[in-house]
């Protein structure tokens, strides 16, 4: 198996375990190891190689060279940004791969007019390719609008716009970020010119009180599947707390406490986004607001699995290795994947997955600078009896960083930390992130000006 390693996707460390539990691995390393798994990889790969002008390289060249030096019977990513790239490399050596329609599920612009020729539902939108298209956009669709950048991932150059007079600022604002986020290595990988295409939509109005059962609960969630032989196969379902303005992820809980037949129609509208893009061979991971009176829409489709912690925590919650089978499955061995979308019935318990950021429960910032320090978090926020907080530590800033000053058009490039919670049921997840969220800015300690200078 050759794993082609970037930025973005579930932790490196989990995805090397499982892989080298089922095969040879040898990595391709697009980005630097985090420090915190860079001896285990070296001892479960055959071989690591990190090329020094990976940036100047075509990348479905380099990883057809890699892939053939050392006779790969499959290549694999987990990164948003590469998924396009190793999708065209597994075509040209006829290995099982996403398929010629990887990109489909990657720039937004064409996924959008893909679900428009299906007649299935999302926000109105637009192209953009121009500041002059986007005033044209703002001018013609009623507002408020988003402003997205077409390849990004993580809620980065996300700007909402509510008269045309905002139109120069969120252009430049959202063009900055995707320059910043390209330096950060959180940037397409294949595609040329990538950062200059965008999409503006029409903000839908979610509505998750007609969904839940109890408050808190975020108005979306995502299906996490795969595809196998091109047919979609749903695994679960995934529920989130509130975003965070404009709309950057802040947690996610495995499984949603949704009634099953809740959950049927929405692993139906699932199937019919990931039937409209023709995957053939990949992970997915599909979200969907859900809006009053049972109306839905469509957000994005991704060539992978959700990123930050979802493997992890399907894996505990459901005991299923998803980087083990689909290692198999692209292998040739047969795999047994769940029948149908499982339930919360099904569930040992709960996990979730937070996103440390400088802001409260209300999206407001905090009112100082802190420094992020797990020790204090883990010591001084009481959680409910038998949950389980750990920090990820490849996702997370080092104990005794200053904590990021929120950036709402930057999103997850601004966050902290990453932790894990397990515990006895998806409302007690909820509930104890509601507190350690309204704990952080009382006990995480003052920065110092030194730190916040580093």
């Amino acid at each position: 198996m050759l794993l082609v390693h970037a930025k973005g996707g579930p932790p490196l460390g989990h995805v090397l375990s499982r892989t080298a539990a089922k095969a040879e691995v040898h990595l391709l390393a697009l980005s630097a190891l985090p420090p915190a798994v860079a001896g285990s990889a070296r001892r479960l790969c055959a071989s690591v190689v990190t090329p020094a002008d990976a940036h100047r390289r075509d990348l479905v060249s380099l990883t057809v060279e890699r892939a053939g030096a050392v006779g790969a019977d499959a290549v694999l990513t987990f990164s948003e940004y590469a998924v396009v790239a190793v999708a065209e490399a597994c075509r040209a050596l006829g290995l099982a791969g996403a398929g010629g329609a990887s990109a489909l599920a990657r720039d937004k612009r064409l996924m959008r007019r893909t679900w428009r020729r299906h007649g299935l539902p999302q926000p109105e939108f637009r192209s953009v390719d121009s500041e002059a298209d986007l005033r044209s956009a703002v001018c013609s669709l009623p507002g408020p609008l988003l402003l997205k950048a077409a390849w990004s991932a993580g809620s980065t150059a996300h700007q909402i716009i509510r008269s045309p007079h905002e139109v120069p600022a969120a252009w430049a604002r959202s063009r900055d970020v995707m320059a910043e986020s390209a330096q950060l290595g959180y940037a397409e990988l294949h595609v040329a010119e990538a950062e200059a295409h965008y999409v503006v939509e029409r903000i839908v109005t979610g509505t998750a009180s007609d969904w839940f059962d109890e408050p808190g609960w975020g108005d979306y969630v995502s299906v996490e599947g795969v595809v196998t032989d091109g047919v979609f196969r749903p695994v679960c379902l995934s529920g989130r707390m509130p975003t965070v303005e404009p709309f950057t992820e802040r947690a996610s809980i495995t499984p949603a406490p949704l009634a099953r037949d809740v959950q049927d129609r929405i692993v139906d509208l699932a199937r019919r986004a990931v039937d409209a893009l023709g995957l053939r061979d990949c992970g997915t991971h599909t979200e969907i607001k859900l809006g009053a009176d049972g109306e839905m829409w469509l957000i994005e489709t991704a060539a992978r699995f959700g990123g930050a912690m979802t493997v992890p925590q399907i894996e505990e919650v459901f005991g299923l290795d998803l980087v083990g089978m689909l290692v198999d499955h692209l292998l040739g061995r047969p795999v047994a994947w769940p029948e149908q979308a499982l339930t919360p019935e099904r569930a040992r318990g709960a996990a979730g997955s937070l996103v440390v950021l400088a802001v409260d429960g209300r999206g407001r910032a905090w009112p100082d600078r802190r420094v992020w320090d797990f020790r204090a978090v883990s010591a001084d926020v009481p959680l409910s009896r038998g949950s389980r907080l750990s920090v990820v530590a490849e996702s997370s800033l080092p104990d005794g960083s200053a904590v990021p000053v929120y950036d709402p058009a930057a999103g997850a490039n601004t966050m902290a930390a990453l932790c894990l919670l397990s515990a006895a049921d998806a409302r007690t997840v909820l509930r104890d992130f509601e507190t350690v969220v309204d704990a952080l800015p009382r006990v995480l300690p003052v920065a110092r000006p030194q730190e916040v200078s580093a």
